[in-house]
């Protein structure tokens, strides 16, 4: 090195140093660089080596305690910029805001967790083929009206596609798409292909779009070993239970695969749950 040089880089640190003191990497430096928010002090013409000051080490420490509030890069530079303390506390706020909004959606994301959560334990752990009276919450759905005989959640996908389309997020989940029979079709033991799809909302869904509310009802459930394609002999089993009881069907079925061919490669793990509100008389 000459004189000239170390005129030049006298009391400074090379990148390598800094990188070193500041636990980062060469390249992160470098990226810094290429965005206009670090500038070396010194640039050596001959060889390129990078060096760093006081001001530089001083503004690292600035975008280091910026980066652990997730600031993004380009606002730290704008604040880098200009050490304008209103520019800071504006983005301070705007960045408490975007943080209150991704808790608000990870709170939500993680009750739709529990949800399947709890849908796979009971499909896992279903008592298979027995018919059970159950009280039904009230429930929000997506609906299409169109009549189809699938024999598994692929055979869906058309539909899937009409009920998704326009929105800004993901709404079909494991257990939440099913399909259903017309209430009078299943009083007259018509099981032929089912009336409508439709897709169970929670409360904290956004859905764009026409929403059904159906109200809470008293049910009678049946969970079975197989797919919609399997689903006739229990709609038998369910209307026979209807009529001893003097019961009729008070609302469209709701036939759910919970565990299916979209999450296992097992057909011997399949289950599927069919509900039907009903009503006497």
């Amino acid at each position: 090195m000459t004189d000239t040089s170390n005129e030049h880089t006298d009391g400074l640190l090379r990148i390598g140093e800094v990188a070193r003191l500041f636990n980062l990497s060469v390249g992160t430096l470098r990226h810094y660089e290429q965005m206009g928010l670090l500038e070396p002090a010194h640039i050596d013409p001959a060889s390129g080596y990078r060096y760093y000051g006081a001001r530089q080490l001083s503004t690292l420490n600035t975008i280091s305690n910026l980066r652990v509030l997730d600031l993004p890069l380009a606002q730290i530079r704008e604040f880098v910029a200009t050490r304008d303390v209103n520019l800071m506390q504006r983005q301070l706020a705007q960045q408490q805001e975007l943080i209150e909004r991704k808790r608000r959606e990870l709170e939500r994301v993680s009750r739709k967790i529990d949800d399947r959560l709890v849908l796979l334990r009971d499909a896992l752990n279903a008592e298979l083929d027995t018919i059970r009276e159950t009280e039904a919450p009230e429930l929000r759905c997506a609906v299409l009206r169109e009549r189809v005989n699938p024999t598994d959640a692929y055979a869906l996908e058309w539909q899937i596609r009409q009920l998704q389309k326009g929105q800004h997020e993901t709404f079909v989940f494991p257990g939440n798409l099913g399909v259903g029979i017309a209430p009078e079709r299943l009083a007259a033991g018509d099981f032929d292909g089912y009336d409508e799809v439709f897709l169970l909302l929670d409360d904290t869904d956004d859905y764009l779009g026409d929403v059904e509310v159906r109200s809470a009802a008293r049910c009678l459930t049946i969970s079975f070993r197989g797919t919609h394609g399997q689903a006739a002999l229990r709609y038998e089993r369910l209307l026979d239970y209807m009529r001893e009881r003097n019961l009729s069907p008070a609302g469209p079925s709701r036939e759910i695969a919970l565990i299916d061919d979209i999450i296992s490669d097992d057909p011997a793990t399949y289950v599927t749950q069919i509900t039907v509100p009903v009503s006497l008389g």
